[in-house]
Parts: C-alpha cells; structure tokens; sequence
C-alpha cells in the first residue's frame, strides 16, 4: 500500500528531513504512483486532487497479513493486517456480521469523527492485532494513521522534496521518492493532520526524535521514542462536531 499526502493535508516532522535527502517530488508526473505500479500487478491508484494520492494492490502479500481497502461517504481507508477482536469492536461499533477490519477502522473514525465518546489513542488501544492502517477523509482533508504495538506489519514514512508525506509498506518505495529522509513508522503510535504523530500505548507524553544513522554515517531520518520525563496535559472529553475532532485530535 501506497499513500503521498500534501503538506496542508498531513505535514510530515521536521525530523525525518535528512541534510543529504537526494529526495525528489514524488507526486509530479506521478513518479512515485508510476514506480509503485512497476512493482505491483494489477495496482489500484486513487487520485486525491491536491490532496495527494494512495494506491495498492492484491499481489506479492502475506496471507497472514492481507491488504484490505475501502471507501464509505468519501472516506478512504487502506488496512494492512489482522484484528483479533474484530467481533468485540462489531459489537462496539453497532457493525453488522459481515463486516471487516477496513471497515471497522473506518467506523472507529466515524465515531471519533461525529460523536467523539473517548480518546483517539483509546479508540486505536482498543484494537487488538497485527495491524497499520492509513485513512484520509475527503470531506475534511484529515488523516488518521496508525501502527500495531509491535510493529508487526512493515510500513514506512518519508518526506519527498516537496514536503509531502510518503507512507508504504515497502522501504524500498518509501526510499525512492523520499532518498535518506524515511524512516519506519513509530510503533504503538498514530498519527492525524491536526495533532500530528502521539503514542496511543502512552498518550500523556511527549514523542523525541532520535536521529537514524546508516551504515556510512549518514542520518537517514529519525526514529521517534517517548520521552520518559515529559507528560502531556490532559485534555478535556470531546464531544460534539467534526469540528472539536479535528481541532483537538
């Protein structure tokens, strides 16, 4: 799974910018789409307008780790993984028997989205498995991204030359568009346009970057770690619109 966002949309850290990127512009004349493709049978692009692009494909995935994609009233969501309890979230999401883990994930944002009854690193706890998942919702130009725990399914992040964000489940993808400035995505973290990359395992304290080397001594991004010694104000409940969503989360 493929998915470049613009900056306005999902701004990426400044500390996965690497002095010597040799980064290009991975949305002109769809470059890094067109090298996605070459790699991947029977590739499905969805083109964002200004907003970027994602784009995936059945072919070369683990079975244990199947690729799902969706779209419901102009969200779209790309599912890599398994959920283990999918029938406790059903449940929890009022989801009829026939659902599965891509539409889950687009009805947890649903729910955090409209009604907001708790947390976005709770709702993204409550998932159980081997999981990463990225969502944009065209109607509010808003990301939701996340990985399990563990880190159990490869994704990776980048910046291209143009500052737009690069996330793949393949490094070498993820590598050509955005040069030395990637690096894997965090573990047990989430990532949304407004509140930018946090820790669901630890949401009251801060993330730090912590410089990636390579084996030629050249920093390749960074990884991000929480801070033991900081701690996060917490905030009120959210209720209500879209609105207090996308402000606080």
């Amino acid at each position: 799974m493929l998915a470049v966002f613009d900056k306005l949309v999902a701004k990426s850290p400044e500390a996965l910018k690497s002095p010597e990127s040799e980064s290009v512009s991975a949305m002109k004349d769809g470059f890094l789409a067109q090298y996605f493709s070459s790699l991947h049978s029977n590739c499905v692009t969805i083109d964002l307008g200004s907003s970027g692009l994602m784009a995936y494909s059945m072919s070369k995935q683990n079975p244990l780790l199947p690729r799902l994609f969706a779209v419901v009233d102009d969200i779209f969501c790309l599912f890599q993984g398994h959920i283990e309890n999918v029938a406790h979230l059903k449940q929890q999401y009022g989801l009829n028997k026939t659902a599965n883990e891509v539409s889950i994930i687009i009805e947890a944002y649903r729910t955090l989205r409209d009604r907001g009854p708790y947390p976005a690193d709770q709702v993204v706890k409550d998932i159980h498995g081997k999981f990463a998942f990225i969502l944009y919702d065209s109607s509010t130009k808003a990301t939701f991204i996340a990985a399990d725990a563990d880190g159990s399914v490869p994704f990776f992040w980048g910046t291209d030359s143009e500052e737009h964000l690069v996330l793949a489940d393949d490094k070498e993808t993820v590598k050509k568009g955005c040069g030395k400035s990637f690096a894997p995505f965090p573990k047990g973290c989430f990532f949304t346009t407004s509140g930018g990359l946090r820790s669901f395992e630890e949401p009251l304290k801060e993330l730090k970057p912590v410089p990636r080397v390579d084996s030629s001594g050249q920093v390749c991004g960074a990884t991000f770690k929480v801070d033991e010694e900081s701690k996060k104000e917490a905030g009120m409940p959210r209720v209500g619109s879209a609105a207090n969503w996308s402000e606080n989360y």
